[in-house]
């Protein structure tokens, strides 16, 4: 989440809202997001119903068997439309911002094609 962080003008360029979501409670969320450094906002699920809502539920895969969230990025539209996924099971692999931007460039310009 760092280097989104790091990325996010140019995410907000291309008028992308960057949102981070965890099943951590929201006082952790909190300590998380201020120790970061983080400006975009880091969103407590505690029940997870986005979490599995978008099928991401890795029950009982985190520290003492507590429910976490598999890593995951998404291009979402206005009308609520998933655009783009990343999916992982290893909560090392995640996209980077780079290739965010990329797909993101890359189905804007199909979009304005399909309007010509």
């Amino acid at each position: 989440m760092r280097s989104f962080q790091q990325r996010l003008d140019d995410f907000e360029e291309r008028n992308i809202r960057v949102v981070a979501i965890s099943v951590d409670p929201v006082d952790v969320n909190l300590r998380h997001w201020k120790k970061m450094g983080f400006t975009f906002p880091l969103l407590a699920d505690t029940d997870a119903a986005v979490i599995k809502r978008y099928d991401l539920l890795h029950e009982h895969g985190g520290p003492g068997g507590a429910n976490i969230s598999r890593p995951a990025e998404f291009l979402i539209d206005p009308t609520g439309t998933v655009r783009w996924a990343n999916l992982t099971e290893n909560a090392a692999v995640r996209a980077r911002p780079d290739e965010v931007l990329a797909v993101f460039d890359a189905l804007d310009q199909k979009r304005a094609g399909e309007k010509d």
